[in-house]
């Protein structure tokens, strides 16, 4: 687990620079979930570690296999100075400890709740989840390894082929817009908010017109 993590948060350091702040979070029965805060010019992003620790288990499976399985960790940008978004730090390690606490994978496509706004003022109870592969490359976890281990980094703990980690966007959506999208589908959403120009970083922004 330690491994995989400091695999991860090098990643996200390669990718998005130095983080400024972070803090982190623990729930009941699960692990520890930190959140890192990196400033980009005139954006602020805030990605989750510990949710790729352990691999998301099928919730229709008897039994989780302890390496085999996928593992993400959850992006979110938006614009600096506008809102109080530091708050969200909570809200993103309930959302990055949902595999561990419901038993469900959290993948493209999905849609995440909360239950209450993402920051004091938000519009927004609930992500959409985007793919990955923009903003973070995947981590290759089983190329990593081995390279750790050929500069002398120790050995893998476990054995067998790994999924990469994958960093997973995720899009603040409205309660108009998450009951649309349960209806529409991800994707008809997406095309929604490009075909109206929607700044999807605006802390501030209200629903985009869904009729």
């Amino acid at each position: 687990m330690g491994e995989v993590l400091a695999l991860v948060e090098a990643r996200l350091r390669t990718a998005l620079g130095e983080p400024d702040a972070r803090a982190a979070v623990t729930f009941l029965g699960t692990d520890r979930i930190e959140v890192l805060r990196f400033i980009d010019g005139d954006l602020v992003r805030y990605a989750t570690l510990g949710m790729s620790a352990q691999p998301m288990a099928d919730p229709t499976a008897a039994l989780a296999d302890p390496v085999k399985g996928p593992r993400a960790e959850l992006v979110l940008t938006v614009r600096a100075g506008l809102a109080d978004t530091d708050k969200v730090l909570r809200p993103l390690a309930v959302l990055a400890a949902t595999p561990q606490v419901e038993g469900v994978i959290v993948a493209a496509g999905a849609s995440l709740d909360v239950g209450d706004p993402l920051w004091p003022g938000a519009a927004f109870t609930s992500v959409l989840v985007g793919e990955s592969g923009g903003l973070v490359e995947d981590l290759d976890l089983n190329e990593a390894m081995s390279r750790s281990d050929s500069m002398g980094g120790g050995g893998r703990a476990t054995g067998g082929p790994m999924d990469p980690v994958r960093f997973l966007p995720l899009l603040p959506m409205t309660s108009n817009e998450a009951a649309w999208k349960r209806v529409h589908g991800a994707q008809a959403l997406e095309e929604r908010w490009l075909a109206q120009g929607t700044d999807l970083r605006d802390p501030l922004r209200r629903s985009v017109n869904l009729d």
